[in-house]
């Protein structure tokens, strides 16, 4: 009986937490996510979603939302408005830029390891389409792409809508793997929507000296692991409850 018992207080100890819900998820990461506000050179305006990767105004979005920008500022769901942004970095072979604002204490995302990501997998999208601020919105990774160039995409089966152009897509455990950029549109064409994965930004955030929190490996990486310890501490725990039965009706 003491080894089964053991067994199953280790189990207890070493199980893997649990995944968050989109609530969760909502409620921690809203108040990072901003509309991205943008007057173009030639006279037009233009919105997206971005979201703040560090507390002094480091926010990340997508490139085609902040090109050829004469003046660009951020509105938070507070409704609060910034100053103007300063010109942003852009990515070079992938959809992604970042701006910087003048701020400090700011609520942040926590970036993830997309390396980690798998077909399958479930995601919260937290945007702005349309520019219905902090929209939240669920799918799967649909697949991971790799295009002909060697860039790599992730295909989504969240909605993408106007103004959702550089919205975070977060992973079970709340940290983002991946921003939205764009979505096959026309006739017959139904949730094929595509992101480019966290560790580009990563990537991009050092080139220009922006290190933010970055979490540990996904939790995918320990998959087939958890797998296999999950289905032995079930077996435990039910031998423990055959063993223990005896023991409470002896009495």
């Amino acid at each position: 009986m003491k080894p089964l018992l053991a067994l199953s207080l280790l189990c207890l100890l070493l199980a893997p937490l649990q995944a968050k819900t989109h609530v969760q998820i909502a409620e921690e990461n809203s108040a990072a996510i901003v509309a991205v506000n943008v007057l173009k050179k030639d006279g037009t305006t233009f919105t997206g979603t971005g979201f703040v990767v560090t507390d002094d105004g480091v926010i990340a979005t997508s490139r085609h939302v902040v090109d050829n920008a004469l003046y660009i500022n951020v509105t938070f769901n507070t409704g609060a408005v910034s100053g103007a942004a300063f010109p942003p970095a852009l990515g070079g072979s992938v959809d992604l830029a970042i701006i910087k604002i003048g701020a400090k204490n700011l609520p942040t995302v926590t970036l993830g390891n997309s390396d980690y990501v798998l077909p399958g997998q479930e995601i919260t999208v937290i945007g702005n389409p349309r520019r219905l601020q902090n929209t939240v919105s669920s799918g799967l990774i649909s697949q991971v792409r790799r295009k002909a160039d060697g860039v790599i995409w992730h295909q989504i089966s969240a909605p993408i809508s106007p103004s959702s152009s550089g919205s975070p897509v977060f992973d079970e455990d709340g940290n983002v793997i991946s921003v939205a950029f764009s979505s096959y549109k026309g006739e017959g064409n139904q949730n094929l929507n595509f992101s480019v994965p966290s560790n580009y930004l990563v990537t991009l955030l050092a080139q220009h000296n922006y290190h933010p929190p970055v979490a540990g490996p996904h939790a995918a990486e320990q998959n087939a692991p958890q797998g296999l310890w999950q289905k032995f501490c079930t077996h435990t725990a039910k031998a423990w409850q055959m063993v223990k039965r005896p023991f409470q009706h002896s009495h």
